[in-house]
């Protein structure tokens, strides 16, 4: 439960970064923040669900080296969140319609990567859905009503949170097959 939640958390963080900027750039109100948030959390809730059905379904194929594919995975997502520029074209424009719907696929689509990983986890894919789209929301809206407040200076470090939790998920799960813990 607790790696579950540790994902959620850092899938969230490109969202929240977005999210953030937004509301620094383009200062929506309530009804547009709650609609960012919404569309985040929506995509980032189904987008592991289509990842875990990838990796169920490719699972029996590679289970003997499912640990190294999502050590992999995670390493990669994080060491792209690191580089602090996920999101940018995302927040370089006000997210309204369309743009909205875009950006919510393009910062979900890590989500979708992570949740190849899901068969590897000791948890219900469809909990661990929920918890993403549920954290994924609440940071959402507070990135923006924060963004709203304090700018985006932490969108950046946000990310780079969000990239060495997914690294320390997938060396927890490489270490645990392992046998080393």
């Amino acid at each position: 439960m607790i790696a579950a939640l540790l994902l959620a958390v850092a899938l969230a963080m490109d969202a929240f970064a977005v999210a953030l900027t937004q509301g620094a750039k383009f200062r929506p109100d309530v009804r547009g923040g709650l609609a960012i948030a919404a569309t985040f959390g929506v995509f980032q809730a189904l987008m592991p669900l289509a990842g875990w059905v990838i990796g169920a379904v490719a699972l029996i194929y590679v289970e003997a080296v499912d640990h190294w594919i999502a050590f992999g995975l995670l390493t990669f997502l994080g060491v792209r969140m690191l580089g602090g520029h996920v999101g940018e074209e995302e927040a370089a424009q006000a997210l309204t319609g369309r743009a909205l719907l875009i950006a919510g696929v393009a910062t979900s689509i890590d989500a979708l990567a992570a949740g190849i990983t899901l068969p590897t986890l000791d948890v219900s894919p469809w909990l661990a859905a929920v918890l993403i789209g549920l954290v994924t929301f609440a940071l959402s809206g507070a990135g923006v009503w924060l963004g709203r407040r304090a700018g985006d200076h932490l969108g950046e470090w946000a990310e780079r949170a969000g990239g060495v939790i997914l690294i320390g998920l997938g060396c927890k799960i490489l270490a645990e097959h392992m046998g080393w813990i």
